[in-house]
């Protein structure tokens, strides 16, 4: 069986339980069997569906349950739902993307948004199920493990963590930081209008060789929100074999843009290209310099 429920995440930190303990020990309003699986429907301000689980437990009581204090926002609410039973929820995939939003879901069989535990036909789940991977995310790099990128002939390999193409920490990540780059300042709204509004890469601080298997992502020190020019040289190795930090990256762009702005001035100079106060160029004609025909 397939089922749908809803998410508040104004009462509790669904992203940072999961990546925590990989399940959560929800309320149970429903008669489910373990191996059932959930679609998670997260309600305002994301309104979609981010995350897909199997059910583990059933009817547990709350001392069963693993302690998730520190995720509630509200301590009230917590010590409300220590009563009744509850379901262990095993995480299996997590999104952000447009493509599971509310209207999406509609348009394939979800009547509205859920305000309790409903069964999910056929069609609606294997819409789903479709779009339930970052392959098809906004904002990040594709799934696959290494990316390439070419400059002048040659492919340089750049490795690309968990973390950074996961949607779920990216959405964190933006949240707390916001969409403008840490490293070079650039905005892709504030340059493309509505079609950039939103897009940006992750950048994980914290070398993955350096990372333990307890390790848990504190998604506001640990990532930040880089352009994809920025991203690829964060990931890039310099001629040591060694990459540079978001701090040693964004001090190498401040000391050479003054020598940049200097040469691309000269070019202009010495192609008689002028520019107006409108950003519009002109180029001039020396009649002197001209040679008759």
């Amino acid at each position: 069986m397939k089922w749908m429920i809803s998410a508040n995440g104004k009462m509790y930190d669904h992203a940072a339980a999961f990546e925590k303990f990989g399940y959560l020990d929800w309320r149970q309003h429903a008669n489910y069997e373990v191996g059932d699986i959930v679609y998670i429907y997260c309600t305002k301000p994301y309104q979609r569906v981010k995350y897909k689980v199997e059910v583990l437990k059933t009817d547990m009581h709350f001392f069963e349950c693993q302690d998730d204090k520190e995720f509630w926002f509200n301590i009230d609410e917590y010590e409300n739902s220590k009563a009744g039973r509850y379901a262990r929820l095993k995480l299996i995939e997590q999104v952000d993307t447009e493509l599971l939003s509310l209207e999406h879901l509609k348009g394939h069989g979800l009547k509205a948004a859920p305000q309790g535990p409903l069964k999910v036909k056929d069609e609606l789940s294997e819409y789903i199920d479709l779009y339930m991977n970052d392959a098809v995310s906004e904002g990040i790099f594709p799934d696959s493990d290494v990316s390439s990128i070419i400059k002048e002939g040659a492919v340089v390999s750049v490795k690309v963590n968990k973390y950074e193409r996961s949607s779920i920490a990216r959405q964190k990540c933006i949240e707390y930081h916001g969409t403008t780059c840490k490293i070079c300042g650039f905005n892709f709204k504030e340059h493309y209008g509505d079609v950039g509004e939103g897009f940006i890469h992750v950048h994980h601080i914290l070398p993955v060789s350096e990372i333990g298997q307890e390790y848990v992502i504190d998604y506001e020190k640990d990532l930040i929100p880089v352009c994809p020019n920025c991203h690829a040289m964060l990931h890039r190795k310099d001629k040591d074999g060694i990459n540079r930090t978001a701090l040693e990256l964004k001090k190498l762009i401040s000391t050479g843009k003054g020598d940049i702005k200097s040469e691309i001035e000269e070019k202009f100079r010495e192609s008689n290209v002028t520019v107006d106060e409108n950003g519009t160029k002109h180029r001039s004609v020396n009649k002197y310099s001209s040679k008759k025909k």
